[in-house]
């Protein structure tokens, strides 16, 4: 139904999508807009009282509306006054004073109303912080800022709401969010799960692994653990229910898989934009530290379910019955040809702002030229059609991203004329709704932790509380880890990886990297159990998303999540005591070699510990045993690495020698 909300969704998607392509207003407007924008539509989504039948519930939409309007004319005060608030930057005058307030409640409100009170709550006290910490004893108390200056910082200029994390949803966040959106809608899902079944359907344990790659790939592309739970989740929760694992065991899989995408380039997560322009490196550095990490994230979850298929004697679906990877391949090869030029540019050091544009503009040049070629049979015809489709879109060289437009353009005007492509205009438009609307939860948080980066960075706190961790973990690098990674944790509980992660990055990563981490290695360590949080009871929400798809508690999907990732919890560990791991420290082949090997083992005996299964049952003692070993090959101490080593390879002889003497017995 083409309501309200969903011409208001379209124009959002519109506005940022001629501003990634021509930047024809200033940074500082396009953030405002973006805010002004989101807030608009969240207040149409979630209006007051929208449970509400009856007189209160029209009423709730009115406010709605009004509350809207009014976020999006905050954007608008920022656009048209934009020389005078420059001129008088840090100075307020007029309506300036009630345009900051509202902008400042409004985003307070929309994220309460979008993620709940876990990150509203804690901004408002690094508010309260920033407006009466004068008052705190100790080295806490900071010298007193007026209540102009907070706003002023927080509702104004670069530092608060429209800081750092709003410029990057503003800009690479949602372009590619709304480049999944695309994707999805012309059946990626479709072709990752048709792929991962045929590859891998068929083996022991096969629907839980097909769970793992589908969400894997799409991962990916959309980069959002919970999306990727409630797409490919309603596909592989109930096949792996039909063939044995339990309910809280196929969400846990399914949770962690999801998760995961964050992590896996090319596109990654949101964070990782984020990550690169806090930390001033190229986006592709960060792909090239999270890759190999990435790939050891997804070997433990595969691990894992195939030791639990073991476990179980669960097998995989008849071969038969399997689809044809490669014809699923061949049917759909072309919606490869987006994320491999996406790729290529990414690699060829083109910006992801650039090589995002490009890739989205090519998935709907592909799904209007398939459209327009709708019935028609003749393979020269056909051919030559897509020649000069290539030859058309070649012109983005000489005359720049205008050239797409252009080239959509003429495709729906032929869609009329032959009378064909009419579900495709629906595809076009629905996932630039979609697109919209998927980037509410992430808007809301960038914005919103603009609160507590202003006051940061106008108190000085981070440097206070940066100093008390130094001095805990000057002499003990692990007791610092492990408190940063309890840090992480907890403030899952209650917000997304993106506030997690920008919150943790400003004040544990500095403490890491003056105790001798490496920039990046810190900032990942921090990023990926900031995704670990989001599979960690009682609040996990992407297990949370699992549960209605699975129909089991959230709370127990949760835990086998953890089960599932548990081996994953000591690669940021092996990373920071061997930074090869991320291609850290100019590292030789030989030291990457090494420090991956080392990592596989221990994740295998992870693994096995956890499960209690290798080749067969293990014995209480020997999953011990496994978790020692794995944990001497952690520790990068001298002679833990030999210790380790010596620890597997007898768990190994002893376990496949108990094999052979006796016959194996089947787990319950």
């Amino acid at each position: 139904m083409r309501g309200p909300i969903f011409w208001v969704a379209l124009a959002f998607a519109a506005f940022q999508l001629w501003m990634a392509a021509f930047h024809s207003l200033s940074s500082q407007v396009i953030r405002a807009m973006h805010v002004g924008f989101v807030l608009w539509l969240v207040f149409l989504l979630y209006p007051p009282f929208r449970q509400h039948p009856g007189w209160l519930g029209r009423a709730g939409r009115a406010l709605g509306w009004g509350l809207g309007l009014a976020g999006l004319g905050t954007g608008l005060y920022q656009w048209v006054f934009e020389a005078d608030l420059t001129q008088r930057a840090g100075e307020l005058a007029g309506w300036d004073w009630w345009v900051g307030i509202v902008a400042i409640a409004l985003v307070f409100e929309a994220a309460r109303r979008v993620m709940g009170w876990g990150l509203p709550i804690i901004c408002a006290v690094f508010l309260a912080y920033g407006a009466f910490g004068q008052h705190l004893p100790g080295a806490l108390a900071h010298r007193g800022y007026d209540w102009e200056i907070l706003i002023a910082t927080l509702g104004f200029g670069t530092e608060g709401i429209y800081g750092t994390p709003t410029y990057v949803s503003s800009t690479y966040i949602f372009l590619f969010i709304l480049f999944g959106a695309f994707l999805e809608q012309a059946g990626m899902v479709r072709l990752f799960t048709d792929f991962a079944m045929g590859t891998v359907g068929h083996s022991r344990g096969g629907p839980a692994k097909v769970a793992v790659i589908s969400s894997g790939l799409m991962g990916t592309i959309n980069g959002s653990g919970v999306a990727n739970v409630v797409t490919t989740g309603q596909f592989t929760i109930p096949l792996m229910k039909r063939f044995g694992y339990s309910p809280a065991f196929a969400g846990g899989v399914e949770a962690t898989s999801s998760m995961g995408g964050q992590i896996m380039p090319p596109v990654m997560g949101a964070v990782a934009f984020i990550m690169a322009e806090t930390i001033n490196v190229p986006y592709l550095a960060i792909v090239k530290a999270a890759l190999i990490p990435a790939i050891l994230y997804f070997v433990t979850a595969f691990w894992m379910v195939h030791l639990e298929a073991g476990r179980k004697g669960l097998m995989g679906l008849p071969r038969e019955q399997c689809p044809d990877p490669w014809a699923a391949v061949r049917e759909r090869w072309h919606l490869l040809l987006p994320l491999a030029c996406l790729v290529a540019l990414l690699f060829s050091g083109y910006t992801p702002m650039f090589s995002g544009t490009v890739g989205l503009a090519l998935t709907v040049v592909l799904i209007f030229g398939a459209a327009v070629m709708q019935g028609v049979r003749g393979l020269p015809l056909r051919v030559l059609f897509w020649v000069l489709l290539a030859l058309a879109c070649s012109g983005f060289f000489r005359f720049g991203v205008g050239t797409f437009f252009v080239v959509t353009a003429a495709l729906v005007g032929l869609t009329y004329v032959l009378r064909v492509g009419a579900d495709a205009r629906w595809t076009a438009l629905q996932a630039l709704v979609d697109g919209a609307r998927h980037a509410l939860p992430v808007a809301s948080a960038c914005a919103l932790v603009g609160v507590i980066i202003g006051v940061i960075n106008l108190t000085g706190v981070a440097a206070e509380i940066g100093g008390h961790v130094i001095a805990i973990g000057r002499d003990n690098l692990l007791l610092a880890l492990f408190l940063t990674m309890l840090t992480c944790l907890v403030l899952g509980m209650g917000i997304p990886t993106i506030p997690n992660y920008i919150i943790t990055s400003s004040l544990a990563a500095p403490v890491l990297l003056e105790l001798g981490v490496p920039l990046i290695v810190s900032h990942m360590f921090v990023f990926y159990f900031g995704i670990m949080a989001d599979l960690t009871p009682p609040v996990a929400l992407a297990a949370f998303a699992a549960a209605p798809i699975a129909r089991e508690s959230g709370l127990k999907i949760s835990l086998n999540a953890v089960r599932v990732a548990v081996a994953g919890f000591v690669v940021p560990y092996i990373a920071v005591y061997s930074p090869a791991l991320m291609l850290q420290g100019d590292p030789t082949w030989l030291a990457v070699v090494w420090v991956v090997f080392k990592a596989l083992v221990a994740i295998g005996l992870w693994g096995a510990g956890a499960i209690g299964f290798l080749w067969g049952p293990l014995a209480w003692w020997e999953r011990v045993w496994a978790i020692v070993a794995a944990s001497l090959l952690v520790m990068a101490l001298p002679v833990t690495d030999e210790a380790g080593l010596a620890g597997t390879v007898a768990l190994l002889l002893w376990h496949g020698l108990r094999r052979r003497r006796r016959p194996p017995v089947r787990a319950g």
